[in-house]
Order: C-alpha cells, then structure tokens, then sequence
C-alpha cells in the first residue's frame, strides 16, 4: 500500500520499467525508513544515488525548498532459483532551516525525475544483480534551481556520513573549461579578423596613394 504519491509514483514507475527490463522475473520495492548504507545482508547489492533533485515542505512552519542533493540508497537482492528480486529503498530526509524544528521532512519529486532516478537503478541491478552491461548512468540535472546552498548540518545522509558527489560542481567545471575554449577560439577568431583587417587597410592605402601618384603624373605630362 502507497504511504504517499511519491511513493505510488516510485513504485509505478518501477514495475512498468522492470516488466519491460526484465518480463520473466517477478520484482518488489519496499521502501525502508531503517536502511543503512553498507549494511548488507548476505547476497544483497548497494546502490546510493547521491545527486536526485527533490522539493521539501516542511509540514510546522510551511516552508519550501528545492534541493539538488538529495541521497537515495537501494538494496537489491534476487534469487535466481525462484526468479524473484526485491529492492529496498531510503529516500534521505532534510531539516528545515527557517524554523529549526527537529522534524525531518521527506521530499516530492517530478515524475521525469523519478523516471531518471529509476533507470539509474536499473542499470545498477542489471549489472550486479545479472552481471550484465547496464548502460550508461544518467547524470540527473535538477529542473528547478537550488533553494541555496548545500547545508550539511539539515542534511539527514550528511549526518550519516555519507559523502556528495556534487555533479553540477562538475557541470560547471565543464561548462567553465567550454566556455574558456570558446574565449580561445573566439580571440583566436578577433586575432585573425584584425590581422585580415590589416591587411586590407594597407592595400587600400596603398592603392589610394597609387591612383593620387598616377593623377599628379598625368598633370605633369599634360604641362609639359
């Protein structure tokens, strides 16, 4: 039974991607409030999605936020005798910072992202649970700016120690090294365009100064 409409949207979203991924087994998700990252019971995977993008509200003083780094862990088991697999899930929770209550909030999130977020899984399922090639992993960009900065001090994972791999910090490396790149080709580009421009300043200089010479030589020959 959904506790939530994120909840029922995470496991639709999993059943329909799962019955296409893999139509003979049978698979569950489970979500677990007491999952612990890198406590694994005998035959189980780990799977901890550290950049999902997600909007809290906090239920005491009614504030909002967008976050980027919000933490999601998965444990994944199948038994491939009965072809049936299970996935737990923990979807890590943010204090609000406006009122400072102890309630932790749980966050919502957009049906393209979970969509993201599932495939994500999926690819880590295939490639540990059935020792395929899972693809590549989707780098999830947020769709709605950051309320603000990382605070690590309201962030439930933070104070688990798990640590954030902060993908738009490396978004904006690349986007800082792109944009160099085109300030290169760009003053490359005004380099060559001065020195064209030049070039031509010269030939017509040159050829302003050829037609006065032949002007001043065909008056002299006319006096003469």
């Amino acid at each position: 039974m959904c506790t939530s409409l994120t909840t029922c949207e995470w496991k639709k979203v999993f059943y329909e991607k799962m019955e296409v991924a893999k139509p003979a087994d049978s698979w569950e998700l489970i979500m677990d409030p007491n999952l612990k990252p890198s406590e694994l019971a005998p035959g189980w995977k780990q799977y901890l999605e550290q950049h999902a993008s997600g909007r809290f509200h906090c239920a005491w003083c009614w504030h909002t936020w967008q976050s980027a780094h919000v933490v999601i862990l998965f444990h994944m088991h199948l038994d491939r005798t009965q072809r049936v697999g299970s996935v737990r899930m923990r979807v890590f929770k943010q204090l609000c910072y406006e009122c400072g209550t102890a309630r932790l909030d749980e966050s919502s999130m957009l049906e393209e992202n979970i969509e993201s977020l599932v495939d994500n899984l999926i690819t880590s399922l295939r490639e540990q649970c059935y020792e395929e090639d899972g693809g590549q992993y989707r780098i999830h960009v947020a769709s709605r700016p950051d309320s603000g900065p990382h605070r690590p001090e309201f962030c439930e994972a933070c104070q688990e120690g798990i640590v954030h791999w902060k993908p738009s910090q490396k978004l904006l490396e690349e986007e800082a090294t792109t944009i160099s790149d085109a300030s290169k080709s760009g003053a490359q580009a005004g380099l060559s365009f001065n020195f064209f421009s030049l070039r031509w300043c010269l030939f017509w200089a040159c050829l302003c100064l050829l037609i006065v010479y032949l002007q001043f030589s065909f008056r002299s020959s006319a006096f003469l």
